[in-house]
């Protein structure tokens, strides 16, 4: 990575600018530069602060863990938006951002804005309007995806049908899963970073091994993607599925340069009637959505290589 050098008298005019007071026991550094973008350890303490209010799991995690996936999480935000502001305005007020943040602190436990606005307050971290400001930038990415890429998606829907009718008035396999999605570096050995990953499993759990490896949208989740009908998977994955027992994971499952690994949280089993109309939406929905994910990393990683990140 290129080595950018920084004065002293620019960290001390960007202190000055963002209106932050420096402590004997708080000194505020510069912790990273991404192009010439400044992030201090404040930005990355707040970060930490906000993930682990997504996965309360990373508090498992060792210092030096967790910051490195907070510095990962705020590269990628400002990659995102220096690509996004090419196409969209962010000071232009996005009605559905407000439907979206409701639907977020509801499914986090909060009832009112006001409950989690003092959490917020409380952990030291975003404001409302910053976690907004957040959620604007995945919505203008997807938004982005969706248009650039929709007409790649390729769905087999008389494929999807034929596994549905093989399955009608018989009994319906969902498990809930969680995902280690990670790509194949031409600069690195695979099987090596197989074992880093099962090393990382053992040492700090499935979850958070997630959150340090995984390049999936699960990642400040801890790999968690819910509730996935047995049906929707492909047979490679069911087969891999089927001889592992809830709780534990599977092998790396390659698909040409991308790995997937998966961990069985929980399974059930019922029989059931198929509407195979609303089967069929479910899976072309499961279907579109993994493979405009795959093309998210994919122009993600196109573009990423324009940054040079200069950690301290």
């Amino acid at each position: 990575m290129m080595i950018r050098k920084i004065s002293y008298l620019t960290v001390i005019i960007f202190i000055f600018l963002t209106n932050i007071k420096v402590h004997a026991k708080s000194e505020i550094y510069v912790d990273l530069i991404v192009n010439e973008k400044i992030l201090t350890n404040y930005d990355i303490e707040k970060e930490i602060n906000y993930l682990k209010i997504l996965n309360p799991q990373l508090r498992e995690l060792n210092r030096k863990q967790i910051s490195q996936i907070a510095r990962n999480s705020l590269i990628n935000e400002i990659i995102k938006k220096d690509e996004l502001l090419k196409f969209f305005n962010f000071e232009k007020k996005i009605t559905i951002i407000d439907k979206i943040y409701k639907e977020f602190y509801t499914n986090l436990g909060y009832s009112k804005e006001d409950d989690f606005k003092k959490i917020l307050i409380k952990k030291k971290t975003y404001t409302n309007d910053e976690i907004k400001n957040k959620m604007k930038i995945e919505f203008f990415w997807n938004r982005v995806i969706l248009e650039r890429y929709s007409d790649q998606v390729k769905i087999d829907k008389e494929k999807l049908l034929k596994k549905i009718d093989n399955d009608v008035n018989k009994f319906e396999t969902e498990y809930l899963l969680s995902e280690i999605f990670f790509n194949k570096d031409k600069d690195v050995i695979i099987n090596e970073k197989i074992k880093e990953i099962e090393r990382s499993i053992i040492e700090v759990g499935f979850n958070n091994t997630a959150s340090l490896f995984s390049e999936s949208e699960s990642a400040n989740l801890g790999g968690k993607i819910g509730w996935i009908n047995e049906k929707s998977l492909s047979q490679k994955i069911i087969d891999e599925l089927k001889i592992t027992k809830k709780g534990n994971h599977t092998k790396a499952i390659q698909f040409g340069k991308n790995f997937l690994i998966l961990k069985i949280e929980d399974k059930k089993i019922t029989e059931i009637n198929i509407d195979k109309e609303d089967m069929l939406k479910k899976f072309i929905e499961f279907e579109k959505n993994k493979q405009l994910n795959q093309f998210s990393n994919i122009y993600f990683n196109k573009i990423k290589v324009n940054y040079s990140v200069n950690e301290k």
